[in-house]
């Protein structure tokens, strides 16, 4: 099936299933920011893995990159969060190219959800290709995108005893003066999950750093 032709397939199951009264908490949920069809979680989940089994996962390369990018232009929230839910099934597979189309994805149409969701991509992608961690974040971190910096300083979540300890203490620096919610709750996020493999270690850079209130009051919240 053709990227246009399997996004609007993906659309129309959803359409069908559209429920105004739930899309309207949903949009104020989310600030107004984005249309809903009204699909609670369950709901979108079940749907998109029905279309998934019958129509399958879009081809690495040109056609998985077209139906993603589709899906994030379509105006409906759950078509962005069908395209995750691809990028999930097929991240094995994909080359290091890749993360130039996670790169525009978190720029497209952002906000915590989508760009939180990807970050856990990013994370996975640069386990495959380490050599590209310090040159994509370092110009992440140089530029003035925020979600980019938000996805610097998080895509290490999971690494755990693989986390590069000093590539996250130096970019949680480098926004400490940062008045960005999102940024100073990203750092705080960082450093309470990896305090679950060194507290000793989180600790110590919480009280010899200066850092905004938020970040600390995250960073120690399970100390």
């Amino acid at each position: 099936m053709k990227p246009r032709a399997y996004c609007r397939g993906l659309a129309q199951r959803m359409e069908e299933m559209a429920d105004p009264e739930v899309a309207a908490g949903q949009k104020a949920y989310m600030r107004h920011q984005f249309e809903f069809y009204g699909l609670k979680s369950p709901v979108w989940k079940e749907l998109v893995r029905d279309y998934i089994r019958k129509e399958g996962v879009p081809a690495p390369g040109d056609d998985l990159e077209t139906v993603t990018r589709l899906c994030f232009q379509w105006p409906y929230r759950e078509m962005q969060y069908a395209a995750l839910t691809l990028l999930e099934k097929s991240w094995r597979q994909t080359g290091p190219d890749h993360i130039r189309l996670l790169e525009e994805l978190i720029l497209t149409r952002s906000w915590w959800d989508t760009v939180d969701a990807l970050s856990k991509w990013v994370g996975c992608h640069f386990l495959r290709f380490p050599r590209q961690i310090r040159p994509v974040t370092e110009s992440w971190m140089a530029g003035h995108e925020m979600w980019l910096q938000r996805v610097a300083i998080i895509f290490q979540l999971g690494y755990r005893e693989k986390t590069d300890t000093a590539l996250l203490f130096d970019y949680i620096q480098r926004v400490a003066d940062s008045r960005e919610f999102f940024l100073q709750k990203a750092a705080g996020w960082a450093l309470r999950q990896y305090a679950r493999t060194d507290p000793d270690e989180v600790r110590r850079f919480v009280h010899t750093h200066p850092l905004p209130a938020l970040t600390r009051r995250e960073a120690l919240k399970h100390l």
